[in-house]
């Protein structure tokens, strides 16, 4: 990603992204933006990375992404909405894609998920490669060229990279008990 968002602001991208918007019942005032920030942490309170939160710095951040055309504010009955524009549900992607990570279980269920993909060359070697470089900092084990492993659920995330890329014919996810010497895999992965 080509810009750097601070971690409130990302959260509430991310929060914006899984609940559509935001409504605050705010008077219109020239501090409109600071006054959606109050509430926003006012709403956020119980979570411990609001505590500590500047409404100013918010409303900062609130004032970029709306200038950067990322979020939009609408009044609507009485009340103000903020929303992700189009550009901001790419935003939110990005970060999603950056911060990904597979929650590892605490006892391996004794299952290979086991990634396999054959993308067109031409048509699409830069999602590809793309996808090839994110499987290998997720931590998955290369058994082939275009078949890899991870011992652990991943099936969300490997649909949101399908997604992200474009290549759903292209992939499929084999969930097996036993691949034959698997001793490197198991060495790999610290089980």
């Amino acid at each position: 990603m080509r810009k750097r968002y601070g971690e409130i602001t990302k959260d509430i991208l991310s929060t914006m992204a899984v609940a559509g918007l935001i409504t605050v019942a705010v008077t219109l005032s020239p501090n409109l933006l600071y006054n959606i920030a109050k509430e926003i942490i006012r709403i956020k309170r119980k979570d411990l990375k609001y505590r500590n939160v500047d409404a100013r710095k918010l409303s900062k951040s609130l004032t970029g992404l709306n200038k950067n055309k990322i979020i939009i504010l609408k009044e609507v009955d009485g009340k103000f909405i903020v929303k992700l524009t189009e550009k901001g549900k790419k935003v939110v992607e990005e970060i999603q894609f950056e911060s990904m990570e597979i929650k590892k279980q605490k006892v391996w269920d004794g299952k290979w998920r086991i990634v396999i993909f054959d993308i067109p060359e031409k048509q699409m070697k830069i999602a590809r490669n793309a996808l090839r470089t994110k499987l290998q900092n997720l931590g998955f084990y290369q058994i082939q060229k275009s078949v890899w492993a991870y011992p652990y659920p991943c099936e969300k995330e490997i649909q949101f990279l399908c997604e992200i890329f474009n290549i759903n014919p292209y992939i499929n996810i084999i969930i097996a008990e036993k691949i034959y010497n698997d001793d490197a895999m198991k060495k790999h992965f610290k089980l």
